[in-house]
């Protein structure tokens, strides 16, 4: 059964585009990743999903909820965590005194579990927070509640590696709990190791949308090779060579061929050293945006 189901979502502000024409469906238990560079619709598709932005056109449901009812939002939010990328929190109040507030809303039967987990200095007023500590303590007041779903937008945002370790090693062990997790990031090396299935933005538009090992396995692999000049052009020619990089005697590229045919022509030339191995996912990821610096901006910095 699915936790969220869009139909082709569509927000625009005035006649600058957020989203457009989104459709996907996040399905129970699930780890979904929404991937694409600062500006490239994630946080206005969030924000629309959870009521906090009216939609243009299109529908979605959230937990059986549809998103342009009010009162079944309200009721399906009590069953909603949500970490987003800009923490607004009171600056003069304590950890505490946060999390009480959070608890009095929506409860709190997972609070001492989470810190421990994350250990924010609670007694101290946020002001004095490091970026880090704030992040933790949204993580805390997101799952505290023990929710059904969770909407977490660029969730490691500040956290050190051992914490985004620890973070990441506790959204694996929710997700086997069953939990939902529609997961916001740009950052590519963490999404494979939390994320069941990945859909890529560009410009407001769903590009991609797919299990993270099939768009991996179709991605290609990295060849990187050593030999003759008469070898690299050779291999330069064949079918399914693409994003070709020369250095001295070798030559880099991604091969999205039959292995079969890369061993065959590997074999007629001298080679002096071969290494084959899965692109890294930010290789896979400028197939989608190519050579651009930054997709379209959007109306404001956490859109």
């Amino acid at each position: 059964m699915a936790t969220i189901e869009v139909e082709n979502l569509t927000k625009y502000y005035g006649d600058i585009r957020g989203v457009d024409g989104l459709s996907f469906t996040v399905d129970s238990g699930e780890v979904f990743g929404f991937l694409g560079p600062n500006g490239a619709g994630k946080t206005t598709a969030i924000r629309t999903l959870l009521g906090l932005l009216s939609p243009t056109s299109g529908s979605a449901t959230v937990l059986g909820a549809d998103i342009r009812n009010e009162s079944e939002l309200i009721e399906a939010k009590r069953r909603i965590g949500y970490l987003p990328d800009h923490l607004g929190f009171n600056e003069e109040l304590t950890g505490t005194q946060i999390l009480d507030y959070h608890a009095s809303v929506k409860g709190e039967n997972r609070r001492a579990e989470l810190l421990e987990l994350f250990t924010p200095p609670v007694d101290r007023a946020i002001r004095g927070y490091s970026s880090g500590n704030k992040r933790m303590l949204g993580i805390i007041q997101a799952f505290m509640h023990d929710p059904d779903l969770v909407v977490l937008d660029e969730p490691t945002s500040g956290l050190d590696p051992l914490k985004q370790e620890r973070f990441n090693e506790f959204l694996r062990e929710e997700r086997d709990r069953g939990t939902t997790i529609l997961f916001s990031s740009h950052i590519l090396s963490e999404v494979r190791q939390i994320c069941d299935r990945v859909g890529i933005l560009r410009d407001g538009k769903l590009v991609e949308l797919e299990e993270i090992e099939t768009l991996l396995n179709r991605s290609g692999k990295r060849v990187r090779v050593q030999t003759t000049h008469d070898g690299r052009e050779a291999l330069a020619a064949l079918d399914g060579v693409i994003d070709i990089y020369q250095f001295d005697d070798g030559m880099q590229f991604i091969y999205t061929g039959g292995y079969n045919t890369l061993f065959a022509e590997l074999s007629k030339h001298d080679i002096q050293e071969a290494d084959i191995s899965e692109p890294p996912l930010e290789d896979i990821f400028l197939h989608y945006y190519g050579d651009e610096s930054a997709p379209t901006a959007e109306v404001s910095s956490d859109v």
